[in-house]
């Protein structure tokens, strides 16, 4: 009897889960999932725009320097090849990369999921608000993504008028913001570029630039 009674237990013991238990762990597993997945898509997202937005700051004080070193004035242009948005720097100022120039002209990638925006944003519609350099007094507008970014012989920015010759008048009249969109999140990058040349990679939150 008491040998029956020890199988019984056994058998009671080495059950395995039920469905119902199976279901619930299921359930909880979904739902971690749902909140957790998103975010972690979002952190994806806004990791790779703010590598973009640093890489363009890298290439804007590249051209800072070569602008000093060279003793003459640069641009920083953006095209668009098969789908991929490209910044460069213009060292001949014609408007156009050219891949044979003497010196090279450095060019970037920002990805094909990324463009350069029409201009500065103006919080509405889901858009971030424009960027304010914090303890700039500058009392004009900054120049935003409808102007030509060009560094003097001084390194110092301004906005580049094109002609013959082209013309960079310093200092400039305000601060320099180059707005990035992401086709893929819906995201927003910048790059800010002071009066005295210094550039800086920026990311939108949702409720501020950082």
């Amino acid at each position: 009897m008491n040998r029956r009674l020890n199988k019984c237990r056994k058998k009671r013991n080495q059950r395995g889960f039920s469905l119902t238990e199976i279901i619930i762990v299921v359930l909880v597993i979904l739902v971690v999932a749902a909140i957790s997945v998103p975010n972690m898509v979002k952190a994806w997202y806004d990791s790779q725009l703010r590598t973009c937005a640093f890489e363009l700051s890298d290439l804007i004080q590249q051209a800072r320097m070569y602008a000093t070193k060279q003793n003459k004035t640069v641009t920083v242009r953006f095209q668009v090849t098969s789908g991929v948005t490209q910044a460069y720097i213009d060292v001949n100022n014609t408007g156009s990369w050219d891949p044979n120039g003497n010196p090279r002209e450095p060019i970037i990638d920002l990805g094909r999921q990324f463009t350069m925006a029409a201009g500065a944003p103006g919080g509405s519609g889901g858009n971030p608000t424009s960027y304010v350099l914090p303890g700039d007094s500058t009392t004009g507008t900054p120049c935003d993504n409808t102007c030509t970014l060009g560094f003097s012989s001084r390194g110092l920015p301004c906005s580049y008028v094109s002609g013959t010759p082209g013309t960079c008048t310093t200092p400039a009249a305000s601060y320099f913001v180059y707005y990035i969109q992401d086709g893929q999140s819906n995201g927003w990058g910048a790059v800010s570029v002071s009066k005295a040349g210094r550039s800086n990679g920026l990311l939108w939150n949702g409720t501020s630039w950082n």
